[in-house]
């Protein structure tokens, strides 16, 4: 396959062992991640992650919600490493453009990866602000599109072709919700998936005879009834 695959967490632990496997070419995170694994220190648990994979691209997302903030805490967090991509919000939480930030950010050399964008005017929007920039990434939340009732295949195959003419760009298929969202992403040309640790566990069934895995099912229900004790 073409498309890169990201790991998304963070548990340092899981983070280490998909740094040992190749297939895992980039690592991302946010906040409500880091805050679910229990990280208190968001600098110390970067530097941290950062001293164990220096040869890998690393997104870390700002935090504040106002723009000459988040405009510091970039520079910041982009020092921490030649590798660090930092994660802008497409809007604050009042929905107001980040464009002009991105804009600024990428001219003065800092690597962003824009995040949480779901429609295409701001897939437009944010290549425009990152054109002729260092390398950036582009978040589209393909599985929050798909959470709506709307097939995400045709709109992230449409989202490839907005970034299509920005050599510097490449888009991220953002939130999956099952390890088939990789060969999508895959067929339609999009440059990176980021998936969770548990999907990446599935990555030993692909290939897997339908039978068997028909049967593997079939033995899970028996077994749980017998461990349950459950009787008629």
């Amino acid at each position: 396959m073409r498309v890169k695959i990201f790991a998304d967490g963070a548990d340092k632990t899981g983070i280490l062992e998909m740094y040992c496997n190749p297939l895992i070419k980039g690592f991302t995170t946010n906040p409500t991640l880091m805050r679910k694994a229990g990280v208190s220190d968001y600098q110390a648990f970067a530097l941290d992650i950062l001293r164990a994979i220096p040869d890998r691209p690393i997104s870390f997302e700002v935090f504040s919600d106002d723009f000459t903030e988040m405009a510091r805490q970039a520079r910041k967090i982009a020092g921490w490493g030649e590798n660090v991509y930092v994660k802008i919000p497409v809007t604050n939480t009042q929905g107001e453009s980040s464009a002009k930030l991105v804009h600024d950010l990428a001219r003065e050399g800092v690597k962003l990866n824009v995040t949480a964008l779901t429609a295409l005017d701001q897939v437009r929007e944010m290549s425009a602000a990152l054109a002729e920039g260092p390398p950036a990434i582009v978040s589209v939340f393909a599985g929050r599109v798909a959470d709506t009732g709307r097939d995400p295949v045709p709109h992230m195959a449409a989202a490839v072709e907005c970034v299509r003419s920005y050599p510097n760009i490449e888009l991220i298929w953002a939130s999956p919700r099952e390890l088939l969202n990789i060969f999508q992403a895959d067929a339609i040309g999009c440059h990176i998936i980021t998936v969770t640790h548990d999907i990446l566990k599935k990555l030993n069934l692909i290939g897997k005879d339908l039978h068997e895995f028909s049967l593997d099912t079939v033995k899970m229900f028996h077994d749980d009834a017998m461990k349950a004790g459950y009787t008629l």
